[in-house]
């Protein structure tokens, strides 16, 4: 291995033709190295991403994604996955489900929830790394024969338990996860040319031999043959050829084993497209043995014809919103002439496709239109299959949501049975969906659709559909055979697009963009109970009089709060009835937008009603304090002012830090403790120094902020958060109306006669303690 460390090289020799797909302890390294080393032609490669902090899983985009590129020409990938996790006592044995997948993102389940009607869904090849007793736990994943491009890996923690945790009351046990790529690629692996034998010989079982072929395009088939297989030992000669990479979650690899001297062929249909096609011969021989063999690829031509000799640009300005004109009505109910039938026949019996002009138009980010230049309509016949190329391979495509809908216009009306059968593919299209119609290529299983005069709708779905050419492929099916079909043609609207979440995830949820270096994909964030992929899953939803409920009790139990402000306006506390009133205020409207139902009000922007909620809360419990503390006035105003500009700009840094509120709680508490204890000793006596004032006002109001502070932060979750959060709210209110200091004695209480009447009146001296007549 060139310019390889020691660790890189116990890490990559291992045996080329060993199994794939399976965990490999740290330890693996023997006398492969000496053979890897003793080959020029293997180059190791190293791939790192930095270590990303796990969550536990309850949407898409708490799963941390990696992304990695696989270069041409590699035999050998080998993951090395590390996991680790804190030294605290709250840290304890954790699963960590990592997930793999080959051209796009994996697509998981792991809350076992309800894809949208329509959706492809694959279950992702997975494994499970557990930390137990050990901090940190290495796991090796080998995979021979890897597809080129990318790779995706996502890891995540088991399903989150719901809880709201306060922000600084708990430390949350770290769990770090990080994934390298390992490489051992071919420099000059051999071409295999078409039609042209090339005798290669197997030096040994421990070294298998990598060729490739290059498929070029409009391919129908490929035959490869293995002949004149020969061994050193002249005993009988034992092979396995394996043809194709290996792609995750699913792996179409064709597999033939030869013995004797018979020739061994295979056939593929539909080859990929413009690519690389890796062959593997291995030896199943003695150990020191080898063996010579010759092949032979070939292709099928296949003739592709086109709706018109050039691309109508003028036809870009057409509006897609309806039919072409003359293509209107119901299906079945227009044929064509003979003449122009048989003339059509004939030509496309000349041809294995009709090619329909697609333009792809980039919208946004992960989010393509695809148009056709001959409009919305395309036409079906049965002789040949129509195709349209839906272009996905810039690499930033696959984090969306392909979909597919057709809707059948036209058919002949003797032909009221006939179907037409699609098939959507990647890398390269079906051409033979009258013979074979389970949808498949050499090296991928594509999705079938279906329309006929009963059924003449069909919609698809590819959830994150992974980087590559994909092919959709159409073709008139008849009942009694497709002799009866050779005049016929159906007309089919196809509506093709890429969106970064299907149906914007509905009205139960949102669509969020998630980022991963430079990579881009989008995720569905549900709310109200809804789950699922794209927020269709109601098993667990709220109904709307739930929501309502909700709404109901988050709002209204801020009017717990004017009885607060009737106390403090009695008393003559006016900046603090000031205070509580815009804090109920702010309350009441922020909750109102804050609902993930239908039951949603907001009359500014949600950012600012939320900081103006939090702002209101800290500050109350701010003024109150200090107006318990019974300092002067001047001085209480000073702090007033000050401690709201400081709370304010704690707010901006860190809304949700639990010192925003602990903080001024705490500097509030010492100065109400300090000014306390110095009225005590001034006046010799405890203070306050009633009895009634400490059992009917300070011991409730403080019991009521005690549980109100318990409730927030220790128990509340996203189930109970309705009640809990209400509970905190009328708990809250109801303390302050009972620690609210009692007025000044010198404060005659409201009379609206003596205060509105217009007279003069003998001023009075006002004094905090000690009142005098001078």
């Amino acid at each position: 291995l060139k310019g390889s460390s020691p660790a890189t090289l116990e890490l990559l020799c291992t045996s080329v033709g060993g199994v794939a797909l399976q965990p490999a302890p740290s330890s693996h390294a023997g006398n492969c190295c000496a053979l890897c080393l003793s080959d020029s032609l293997y180059v190791s490669e190293y791939f790192s991403q930095s270590a990303q902090k796990l969550s536990f899983y309850s949407w898409y985009g708490n799963a941390k994604l990696f992304h990695f590129h696989v270069p041409e020409d590699t035999v050998l990938l080998r993951w090395l996955l590390q996991a680790s996790r804190g030294k605290g006592p709250e840290c304890t044995n954790m699963e960590i489900t990592v997930h793999f997948r080959f051209g796009a993102p994996p697509v998981i389940n792991p809350l076992g929830t309800h894809f949208p009607a329509n959706a492809t869904v694959r279950p992702s090849y997975n494994i499970s790394i557990t930390l137990s007793s050990t901090v940190q736990n290495t796991t090796f994943v080998n995979i021979t024969t890897p597809a080129a491009g990318d790779w995706f890996i996502a890891a995540h923690l088991p399903e989150a338990a719901g809880r709201i945790e306060v922000k600084g009351f708990s430390t949350p046990c770290p769990y770090m996860f990080q994934a390298d790529m390992f490489v051992l690629r071919l420099t000059e692996m051999p071409v295999l040319e078409p039609g042209v034998a090339m005798p290669q010989t197997v030096v040994s079982p421990a070294k298998p031999l990598h060729v490739k072929v290059f498929v070029p395009k409009h391919a129908a088939g490929m035959q490869f043959e293995l002949r004149s297989c020969v061994t050193s030992k002249q005993k009988a000669c034992a092979v396995r050829v394996v043809l194709g990479s290996i792609t995750l979650p699913q792996s179409f690899q064709r597999i033939i084993t030869c013995v004797g001297n018979v020739n061994c062929s295979l056939a593929l249909d539909s080859p990929p497209w413009e690519k690389w096609l890796q062959i593997m011969v291995e030896s199943l021989g003695a150990a020191n043995a080898s063996v010579s063999v010759e092949m032979l690829a070939s292709f099928t031509a296949c003739r592709p014809g086109s709706t018109s000799s050039f691309l109508n640009f003028s036809s870009l300005n057409q509006s897609q919103a309806g039919p072409r004109p003359g293509n209107t009505g119901a299906a079945g109910s227009s044929t064509l002439p003979t003449g122009e039938a048989s003339r059509n026949v004939s030509d496309q019996r000349s041809f294995c496709l009709q090619y329909q002009p697609v333009v792809r138009e980039d919208l946004d980010v992960v989010s393509v239109r695809y148009r056709l230049l001959n409009g919305p309509s395309v036409p079906v016949h049965s002789i040949s299959p129509t195709l349209l190329l839906l272009n996905l391979n810039t690499g930033m495509d696959s984090g969306g949501s392909l979909v597919v809908n057709l809707l059948l216009n036209k058919t002949s009306m003797s032909l009221a049975n006939a179907t037409v059968v699609a098939c959507v593919s990647a890398a390269s299209p079906v051409l033979s969906l009258n013979a074979t119609q389970n949808c498949s290529t050499a090296f991928f299983q594509g999705y079938p659709l279906s329309m006929s005069t009963s059924s003449a709708e069909a919609m698809l779905i590819v959830l994150y559909p992974q980087t590559d050419d994909w092919f959709l492929s159409l073709q008139l099916i008849c009942p009694k055979g497709q002799g009866e079909c050779n005049a016929a043609e159906a007309k089919v609207t196809v509506f093709a697009y890429l969106t970064p979440c299907f149906n914007d995830c509905g009205p139960y949820g949102q669509c969020s963009l998630l980022r991963r270096h430079g990579y881009l994909y989008a995720g569905c964030s549900c709310k109200a109970g809804w789950g699922g992929w794209s927020c269709t899953d109601d098993t667990k939803a709220q109904s709307v009089g739930a929501q309502n409920l909700a709404t109901l009790l988050l709002t209204l139990s801020n009017l717990m709060f004017l009885p607060a402000i009737a106390v403090a306006v009695y008393r003559y506390y006016l900046v603090e009835a000031s205070v509580y009133t815009y804090t109920m205020f702010f309350s009441t409207f922020y909750h109102a937008c804050d609902q993930p139902g239908v039951a949603v009000m907001c009359i500014m922007d949600y950012d600012t009603l939320q900081y103006c909620d939090f702002l209101g809360s800290v500050v109350s419990i701010w003024v109150t304090i200090l107006c318990m503390s019974r300092v002067k006035k001047i001085l209480k105003y000073v702090l007033f002012i000050l401690g709201t500009l400081l709370i304010a700009m704690s707010l901006q840094l860190d809304r949700r830090g639990v010192w925003n509120m602990m903080g001024p709680c705490l500097f509030a508490l010492v100065i109400m403790i300090a000014a306390w204890v110095y009225h005590g000793v001034k006046r010799r006596h405890c203070y306050p120094s009633s009895w009634k004032r400490w059992v009917f006002y300070l011991l409730p109001g403080i019991t009521l902020a005690f549980i109100a502070i318990s409730v927030y932060a220790f128990m509340e979750t996203n189930e109970n958060y309705y009640y809990t959060h209400s509970t905190w709210h009328v708990l809250v209110a109801c303390s302050v109306a009972f620690l609210l200091p009692p007025r000044d004695k010198h404060k005659k209480p409201w009379a609206w006669s003596q205060k509105l009447t217009c007279r003069y009146q003998i001023c009075q001296n006002d004094r905090e303690e000690l009142y005098a007549v001078t």
